[in-house]
């Protein structure tokens, strides 16, 4: 297969270089993607400065996770169908045999730790080739640059799927990054009867209210103790701690960030005496996958407006800065094939 386009390399920590790529042929079961868009994640950032943990990652690598693309080959058996879908991807390279997998739970594949971007080649390049039963296929209209966030979508989509929340219910989002803005727009689908939204500050407000929340405060306001239902992405202890305070007696939990070791979190008593349900979620299985496309397909998720940078591989360092920086005004950052 001739030789197109550019990827980029992370040699080793703070060390990469931005090289001609050779797309991969497809083996069977197979399918090789054109990379359309692919966003830049603060594990991203990880890899790049030499932080991530030992096991997790696997030098030299080309990084990237989240990403769109067309299929563009597939090897044998796989269906030829799937020639020129605009598609999504599973990262968690899992190995459909263990019970876990078998429950359809593959981000708890007992068979040890493979990821796309992470450990095996990833999106940052022109193309990237992977299992084809990896693949989630988008309507034919998708517009794939807001594509590129349905993998912090479909984490989202996991969290929403293990809250239960309910129509009429009174649910709270603690945390206004992506994460956050796309469990508000989740909650939203299932028609609350409340939905409060929860940050650091109040940059987000307009964002979360145009997304569906029904109030905004930030976590040195009063809060209400009321709520059936809360879903904490700001990955904190302390945002953990916020979002537990929040639910009434008996109230559902669910934390999908997570804070730094030794960090004084949730109180086990509290948690006992009122009797919380406690979920977690660390990745997403095909379920919340296939849930996150679908709401995204029924234009009950709008993933745009949290992008806020699109930059060419070349620029691969000054992206990686912008998303560290801290800056309020930088959302997601996406990187152009």
């Amino acid at each position: 297969m001739s030789s197109r386009g550019s990827q980029v390399v992370v040699e080793a920590p703070g060390s990469h270089r931005v090289e001609e790529h050779t797309p991969r042929t497809p083996g069977p079961g197979e399918a090789l993607v054109a990379v359309h868009a692919v966003g830049i994640c603060g594990s991203d950032r990880e890899v790049y400065q030499g932080n991530r943990p030992e096991g997790y990652v696997r030098y030299p690598l080309t990084p990237g996770h989240e990403w769109s693309g067309t299929v563009r080959a597939v090897g044998a058996g796989v269906p030829g169908t799937l020639v020129g879908r605009k598609v999504v991807g599973e990262g968690f390279r899992n190995c459909q045999v263990c019970d876990r997998c078998h429950a359809g739970e593959t981000t708890l594949c007992t068979d040890g730790y493979e990821e796309t971007g992470f450990t095996l080649p990833g999106a940052m390049a022109a193309t990237l080739t992977l299992p084809a039963r990896l693949l989630h296929a988008l309507p034919d209209d998708a517009d794939l640059t807001a594509a590129a966030l349905l993998e912090p979508a479909a984490c989202v989509a996991a969290a929403a799927l293990k809250s239960g929340a309910r129509p009429g219910e009174r649910v709270a989002v603690v945390g206004t990054g992506t994460l956050g803005m796309f469990a508000v727009q989740f909650l939203r689908a299932i028609s609350p009867g409340e939905l409060l939204a929860v940050g650091t500050g109040n940059g987000r407000e307009a964002l979360a209210r145009r997304f569906g929340a029904t109030d905004f405060r930030t976590r040195d306001q009063a809060l209400p103790d009321d709520f059936d239902v809360v879903i904490e992405t700001a990955g904190s202890a302390s945002a953990a701690r916020t979002a537990a305070s929040l639910l009434r007696r008996g109230g559902r939990l669910v934390l999908t960030g997570i804070p730094a070791p030794g960090a004084d979190g949730l109180d086990p008593t509290d948690l006992v005496v009122r009797q919380l349900a406690v979920f977690t979620v660390f990745g997403a299985p095909p379920d919340a996958w296939a849930h996150a496309v679908r709401v995204f397909g029924a234009g009950l998720l709008d993933p745009v407006p949290l992008v806020t940078h699109e930059l060419p591989l070349t620029e691969f360092p000054q992206a990686i800065e912008l998303v560290g920086a801290g800056d309020p005004k930088v959302g997601k950052v996406l990187l152009r094939p």
